[in-house]
């Protein structure tokens, strides 16, 4: 027990020195390039960043519980979005399919007011537990249906890959059918943007992206280090074969594993669905390079470093974005990730081995 209680403060949050080191080299850099840049695409880019924190996080915990690559993980989040528009309903409900029409609006739950500051109403909040229940049972009935047989056969890490990769085009597809391609919207009440000093403008809704990635990437450490679920993923994560002499169900701890990754996912995907103030089928699947790359600039399967290497992805993503055609910003993220995997190969946060 002793091995596994080492191994279970070992894995994925261990701060040293040197990561210190790197961080404020990092935060040095942008101080220094601060002088000329535009404060209010730095600030929008921290906002951006937010999100890509908390699908990284997700992502990076599914690796390192299960050592592949969940490309599905951006569907996961589109998922998510469409799942609070199908409760919620869109605001064009002229032309709406029945699956846009919403179940809250059909119920006399509807709200087209601002709650407080936002410019979403109650209703998007009721739904997202729901959003985020739903897209966890998937993902958990996913493995079960697809990984777990594909695991239990022996395949490597690639064909485990490959098999994601047809479960995002399965998600994509779904989502077309079912809510059409048609670029749809939550519905929102206009709202004035604060006006900072050095010209920058926060919108009301990127305020509730920061409250809300604060709240998740809380209590995500706090699982992960104050519970016996979360010291047993981290265990898994290290050595699955010791965790399991050890009495561990790992089996349980995958489900969980997968159920936190997909949780987070759907969160991310409605809060990108709230910061953009629209839906499109395949807005999780742009968003999948920004998260790999968040997750392999800060270390695959580091929560730490997916959560530092979101915030760098999304500041350079759109500063980059005065100089550049915006549509070019996943280009920055992917350049971002080679040069990362040429000089450090392990990331920023990544162990040795």
């Amino acid at each position: 027990m002793t091995n596994l209680r080492q191994a279970a403060r070992r894995v994925g949050l261990a701060w040293t020195p040197g990561h210190t080191t790197l961080v404020i080299i990092a935060g040095a850099a942008l101080l220094g390039l601060l002088p000329f840049v535009k404060m209010g695409l730095v600030v929008n880019g921290v906002f951006l960043g937010a999100i890509i924190a908390v699908g990284a996080i997700g992502l990076t915990l599914v690796y390192g519980i299960l050592n592949f690559a969940n490309i599905a993980h951006g569907d996961y989040m589109t998922l998510g979005a469409y799942v609070t528009l199908f409760l919620v309903g869109s605001s064009q409900t002229d032309t709406a399919t029945w699956a846009a029409r919403g179940i809250f609006p059909a119920l006399g739950i509807e709200s087209e007011a601002g709650l407080g500051p936002f410019t979403f109403g109650y209703p998007v909040l009721v739904a997202l537990p729901v959003a985020v229940a739903v897209v966890a049972a998937g993902a958990i009935a996913l493995d079960f249906a697809v990984y777990r047989r594909l695991r239990d056969r022996g395949v490597n890490a690639v064909v485990l890959a490959m098999a994601s990769l047809g479960v995002a085009i399965a998600l994509r597809g779904l989502a077309q059918i079912i809510w059409s391609g048609d670029t749809q919207h939550l519905p929102r009440e206009s709202k004035l943007v604060y006006r900072l000093p050095m010209d920058v403008r926060v919108a009301p809704d990127a305020i509730f992206v920061a409250i809300a990635a604060i709240v998740l990437v809380t209590v995500v450490y706090f699982v992960l280090t104050h519970t016996r679920m979360g010291k047993a993923m981290r265990a898994t994560a290290d050595n699955a074969d010791l965790a399991l002499v050890s009495g561990i169900d790992t089996r349980r701890v995958i489900w969980w594993t997968w159920g936190m990754g997909a949780g987070l996912a759907a969160t991310a995907g409605v809060m990108l669905a709230v910061f953009q103030a629209q839906l499109l089928p395949i807005m999780g699947w742009r968003f999948l390079i920004p998260l790999f790359a968040a997750v392999i600039l800060g270390g695959l399967g580091n929560p730490y470093g997916a959560l530092v290497g979101a915030f760098v992805i999304g500041v350079a993503s759109e500063v980059s974005t005065q100089w550049i055609n915006p549509s070019y910003k996943p280009a920055v993220a992917f350049a971002i990730l080679i040069v990362m995997l040429l000089v450090r190969p392990r990331g920023i946060f990544g162990s040795p081995g």
